[in-house]
């Protein structure tokens, strides 16, 4: 049986990213985002509803860019300011009640570092996991396959490319616990 390149993506595998139905699927997602990104004074719910495939209680302040939107899965409450790019290509599952500072990026795709795959345009993705109280400083970036535990806070400018356990403050690049906080 041979598995579509949106099955691969979505199984872990290298697959293509320009294949045509991927293609199609992320402009969809722009032309969302972007009739989202219109109205950043009364933010539209049911065009984010539609982005995501479900209906929300999240907050996510315009701007807001993704790869697919349907692989986004948002818990209650969850808060964003300006300039969250959510990279989809695999799934993000953000928990309940996570902040979510400005100019923040949740990345599951990458390349291979052999350079004749990545020009040949190979691509593969990993899923995020954010857990529930997490709380997200400015401009941290998480990259593919990173699962952050309930209740961590992870300090402004952090690049996260390990997971991090739950009730630490979590700062750096790469990022590393530097404290355990109090139950």
């Amino acid at each position: 049986m041979n598995r579509t390149e949106k099955e691969k993506m979505l199984a872990g595998e290298l697959y293509q990213a320009n294949d045509p139905q991927l293609v199609a699927e992320r402009l969809q997602a722009k032309e969302l985002c972007h009739r989202y990104n219109q109205e950043p004074v009364h933010l539209n719910k049911q065009i984010l509803a539609e982005l995501l495939g479900q209906e929300t209680d999240a907050h996510l302040e315009a701007p807001l860019r993704c790869d697919y939107g349907h692989n986004i899965r948002l818990g209650r409450n969850v808060y964003a300011n300006y300039n969250l790019t959510i990279l989809d290509c695999a799934l993000v599952t953000i928990g309940d009640n996570v902040f979510i500072a400005p100019n923040v990026v949740l990345t599951t795709a990458a390349h291979p570092v052999e350079v004749a795959s990545r020009i040949a345009g190979w691509e593969f993705a990993r899923p995020i996991t954010i857990g529930d109280n997490v709380w997200l400083g400015a401009g941290v970036l998480v990259m593919p396959g990173v699962s952050i535990g309930a209740g961590t806070t992870i300090g402004a400018g952090s690049v996260v490319t390990r997971d991090i356990p739950a009730g630490v403050v979590a700062v750096g690049n790469p990022c590393r616990v530097i404290r355990q906080l109090e139950a």
